[in-house]
């Protein structure tokens, strides 16, 4: 169990712990995202790319890459003394999207990481997290060297709902990430109060 911190004198904080996703195409950020926020030491199941699955992990626009992750990245954050967010990475490929019902299990909500440059790759995971009303936003990965488009003609290829946030990000800053973290869990949060104004109608 994790505990807060506390003035002397008063009990510990007990900490409310929200689970967040990340998700997204292969290669667009999503173990880096988790690194640069976690204040643990972050579990990564990466392993190396190799000739037998050439075929099937399409690295066009990140030749760079050789390594993927096959199960999930895992990580954490602490935004206040009293709540703490949980990281869980969904591995891309689409081999390895039998994991995503059970890393969604429980989940607050989403963050969909996309690149401009293979904008299509995150197609699964919106459908995926609309399909099963699991509150999400899409972050748009700022990659060195790829094309910057306005939010709206980005949110138009994307075919998303208006009360979708999008915002830009960059999957290596500390404080970019929070940013997204933090606007993730209010879209959640009023969605929830939403829910419930509804069902109280």
């Amino acid at each position: 169990m994790i505990f807060g911190c506390s003035e002397r004198g008063k009990p510990p904080v007990e900490p409310v712990t929200l689970k967040i996703l990340v998700a997204g195409g292969f290669g667009v950020g999503k173990t880096t995202l988790v690194g640069a926020v976690s204040e643990i030491r972050p579990l990564r199941t990466e392993e190396l790319l190799t000739e037998a699955g050439r075929p099937v992990d399409d690295t066009s626009g990140v030749e760079a890459k050789n390594t993927t992750t096959v199960a999930m990245d895992f990580g954490r954050i602490t935004l206040r003394e009293d709540l703490v967010l949980y990281l869980f990475g969904t591995p891309g490929q689409e081999r390895f999207w039998f994991m995503w019902d059970e890393l969604s299990e429980g989940a607050l909500g989403a963050v969909v990481l996309a690149d401009t440059r293979r904008l299509e790759d995150c197609f699964a995971a919106i459908d995926y997290f609309e399909r099963r009303a699991i509150p999400f936003l899409v972050g748009v990965n700022c990659f060195d060297g790829a094309a910057r488009y306005p939010a709206g003609d980005v949110r138009r290829a994307l075919d998303l709902d208006d009360h979708v946030p999008l915002l830009m990000c960059d999957a290596r800053d500390r404080e970019s990430v929070k940013e997204t973290l933090i606007s993730v869990v209010q879209h959640a949060m009023a969605q929830a109060a939403q829910r419930r104004q509804t069902v109280g109608t």
